[in-house]
């Protein structure tokens, strides 16, 4: 990912949440990337929140074997009761339902769609919230306006990413 003051060096920043979450307002340490246990406690001094897979650092890929360095490090964390998000692709979902982090009240997976030039699309744009067959793991389906989805209250604008400092 592209972002500036972060070059391919920066594996810690710290900051408030400013993305729409349970955890937003928190002040936040970032994690890119795999850490050690030690690194991410020493830098963790006044952080109640912790964003793993910052600057869209988890692995892009459906495969589960990934998952195991991601899970050493999330866990501690999760059973110290710091506040967890995890950043993933969707398609990585059936990964993270492995983990068993999902039935942690103190863990907010960040499910990422990309949807390149949104306001492109019209006002009659939906987005389907599907299941991966027919009536396979899901009661049905969700479909949501594109349109009634980008509510102020929800959006935050890049601006927002640039407050956060680097460790």
């Amino acid at each position: 990912m592209i972002r500036d003051g972060h070059d391919d060096l920066v594996n810690f920043f710290t900051g408030v949440e400013v993305e729409h979450t349970p955890a937003h307002g928190l002040q936040t340490l970032f994690v890119v990337g795999v850490q050690s246990f030690e690194s991410i406690a020493n830098h963790l001094i006044g952080c109640e929140h912790i964003y793993f897979g910052a600057n869209m650092s988890f692995p892009d890929s459906t495969s589960l074997h990934h998952w195991e360095p991601w899970e050493e490090m999330i866990q501690p964390f999760l059973d110290a009761d710091y506040m967890c998000t995890l950043d993933i692709d969707v398609k990585c979902m059936p990964g993270l339902l492995e983990t068993g982090f999902a039935e942690y009240n103190n863990f907010i997976p960040m499910i990422s769609v990309k949807l390149p030039c949104i306001q492109q699309l019209g006002y009659n744009a939906t987005i389907k919230l599907d299941d991966v067959d027919f009536d396979a793991t899901n009661p049905g389906v969700w479909c949501h306006s594109v349109h009634s989805l980008q509510n102020r209250n929800t959006f935050t604008p890049w601006s927002k990413y640039t407050k956060d400092e680097t460790l």
